[in-house]
């Protein structure tokens, strides 16, 4: 039997169970005309098939690396790579029809092996920080890789961020979608358990990017899953993100201590900079004198969503018109404000990504709950599979 971690909202792999009734009756009519396109015949099975297209990308340790190209009926196209499992690029259009890529990708596979570690990869076995690289589970401590200093980050060096997964198109499906599976063996990067971790990428008709993860252990284990794309809806590497409009359905967050550990306080973001109930634009309060803004270099913060509206968070660009919705079932989101962009890196088109040129919402469980008994357990066991949703929705006003 699924289980649903604390915190969540229940997730069986392929189809959501949100906790509130919106929910429910929205998801229950996609499910049934799913059924219905289903049993419609293999028809839309072939188109769905049509629409990905294939091509050699590199190798990496002797594993071949393919670009996917997705395309829906309107000519938007996502492209995604089994190494990292990462979405490469995003191209979709603003209020006049003009269609760029929105997110941080590089043109060549040289780039993801020896430029940014995280750039739109699936981050895992433990997604955020954990606290000098220590937790304990049943009475065992377990160590890993300090590539944070002092502290683990998005599962360590060699996380699933830097693994060449499996990969599958999908047939049977009514939209163009991959599958990405890496088998993770026992103690790398100190986490216990032989883990099989599973990402299905969906590109809809809506433009909606549907990312649904399951994993599973032979061993108790932690888990924290995520993807890490950066967004500007501008264009990727075409300004700051600064005027992008932003909301956030949380009444809290978790403040961090100098080493961007969460502290165990659950604040209420009211009265905060860190209050994004109402939207307004990122760079409005980033520069306050507030103790997190000065930890953090900005926003680099969970924030603890109310999980009862349709749609956690969302971003806006008034001057293209683009919106990015985020739907997730997964109690946390990582705001992220690109505060360490250097201008080191460079993407698509030769684009250079500058500081604050990018964001992140990363869905989450929260930053180091192995040694954290108050935030929502992390805790995979055998048996009982992590089934997890998130969806972003790029659409415009």
């Amino acid at each position: 039997m699924a289980r649903s971690l604390p915190g969540n909202r229940n997730r069986i792999f392929g189809n959501t169970y949100k906790t509130n009734a919106m929910k429910r009756e929205q998801l229950f009519l996609i499910s049934a005309l799913a059924v219905v396109m289903f049993v419609m015949g293999s028809c839309g099975n072939n188109k769905a098939k049509e629409m990905v297209t294939t091509e050699s990308f590199g190798s990496f340790e002797g594993k071949d690396v393919f670009l996917y190209t997705l395309t829906n009926k309107d000519g938007d196209f996502i492209k995604l790579s089994n190494y990292g499992a990462v979405i490469v690029e995003v191209s979709v259009p603003d209020r006049d029809g003009k269609r760029e890529n929105v997110t941080f990708g590089y043109d060549s596979f040289d780039g993801y092996a020896n430029g940014d570690l995280y750039f739109g990869k699936v981050v895992g076995q433990y997604a955020n920080r954990i606290a000098k690289g220590k937790f304990s589970l049943d009475g065992v401590e377990y160590t890993l890789a300090i590539n944070n200093d002092p502290n683990s980050l998005h599962g360590g060096p060699t996380g699933w961020h830097s693994r060449a997964w499996d990969a599958e198109v999908l047939k049977g499906t009514d939209f163009p979608a991959v599958k990405f599976t890496y088998n993770k063996p026992d103690m790398e990067e100190g986490y216990p358990g032989n883990v099989v971790a599973e990402v299905i990428y969906t590109w809809t008709d809506d433009n909606e990017i549907i990312m649904d993860y399951k994993v599973t252990t032979d061993r108790n284990t932690v888990i924290n899953i995520t993807n890490h794309a950066y967004f500007n809806l501008h264009g990727a590497g075409v300004g700051d993100i600064l005027d992008h409009e932003a909301l956030i359905r949380a009444a809290a967050f978790t403040p961090v201590d100098s080493i961007l550990i969460p502290t165990g306080e659950i604040r209420p973001v009211e009265g905060t900079p860190f209050d994004f109930r109402t939207p307004h634009l990122i760079g409005d309060r980033i520069g306050e004198e507030y103790d997190q803004l000065i930890l953090g270099g900005g926003y680099d913060h969970n924030f603890v969503l109310d999980n009862v509206d349709a749609v956690d968070a969302e971003v806006y660009d008034p001057s293209t018109g683009r919106l990015l919705e985020v739907i997730t079932d997964q109690p946390g989101v990582q705001l992220y404000t690109g505060n360490f962009l250097n201008g080191s890196q460079t993407g698509h088109g030769g684009k250079v990504y500058n500081y604050r040129t990018g964001f992140c919402l990363e869905t989450q469980h929260f930053p180091d709950s192995p040694n954290q008994p108050s935030f929502p357990s992390v805790v995979l066991t055998p048996g009982e599979p992590f089934l997890s949703s998130t969806t972003f929705r790029f659409s415009v006003r």
